[in-house]
């Protein structure tokens, strides 16, 4: 499979690998991408063995793949490149969710585990957190880690009055924004889901971005999460 060459400064962005053996899905994923600042897809494969000599070869930040492929289990594949390369970040993007599997990924020292059904926004700003070393998990995936070992996450959120009463400087439309802004939405889109003007939407954003001491609004997100937001 031909790797993909993007039109950027490839030293500044993050690089990106997909591995999923259905063609459509990564191409889907791919074009996410490929008008984006800041990341580039390097390669893709369609099996495991490609592209555990994709990741060899291209020296990525970032691994997106799905745990299912035809001819090698995903997390077998992240143990292999694992034991070379151990400084590759791996976001598993899969359709499943199963106790054991979530279990070993977590102990192999994944960055990320998400669901297909994911908004492709939200997609692009993990991949970008995660290249900055945060770690990404489903909140479906979280109760389940929860319920495996309480130890391991808290088993508790703030609630409005506790993140108001640590952020009081948030107003209540602030704090209303910044819910969708972790679920990846854009300007736009939160504009049309509580009927304000998209420029009304754009400066609530950023003034969040200011009052939580951040420099954009993925670096918000994350930690709007680490708050107990979401």
């Amino acid at each position: 499979m031909q790797n993909n060459i993007c039109n950027k400064n490839i030293q500044q962005t993050v690089r990106l690998i997909l591995i999923d053996d259905h063609k459509l899905f990564r191409c889907g994923i791919k074009s996410l991408f490929e008008n984006k600042d800041g990341i580039c897809v390097v390669a893709e494969a369609a099996n495991g063995k490609e592209g555990i000599a994709k990741i060899l070869a291209q020296n990525p930040d970032v691994v997106l793949l799905d745990l299912e492929l035809e001819d090698i289990n995903g997390l077998d594949l992240i143990e292999k490149v694992m034991n070379t390369k151990p400084g590759v970040k791996f976001i598993i993007l899969t359709s499943h969710i199963n106790e054991h599997v979530i279990s070993k990924a977590m102990k192999m020292g994944i960055y990320g585990y998400i669901l297909k059904d994911i908004n492709s926004e939200f997609l692009d700003m993990i991949v970008r957190s995660v290249s900055n070393g945060a770690m990404w998990i489903d909140k479906k995936v979280v109760q389940i880690l929860r319920e495996l070992n309480p130890n391991v996450i808290p088993n508790t959120q703030i609630s409005r009055s506790n993140f108001k009463s640590t952020h009081a400087n948030l107003t209540a439309r602030e704090y209303e924004v910044l819910k969708l802004v972790v679920d990846g939405k854009s300007n736009l889109q939160i504009a049309n889901e509580l009927n304000i003007s998209e420029h009304t939407s754009k400066a609530h954003v950023c003034n969040i971005i200011q009052k939580l001491v951040v420099d954009d609004r993925t670096q918000a997100a994350v930690k709007a999460i680490r708050e107990g937001i979401v």
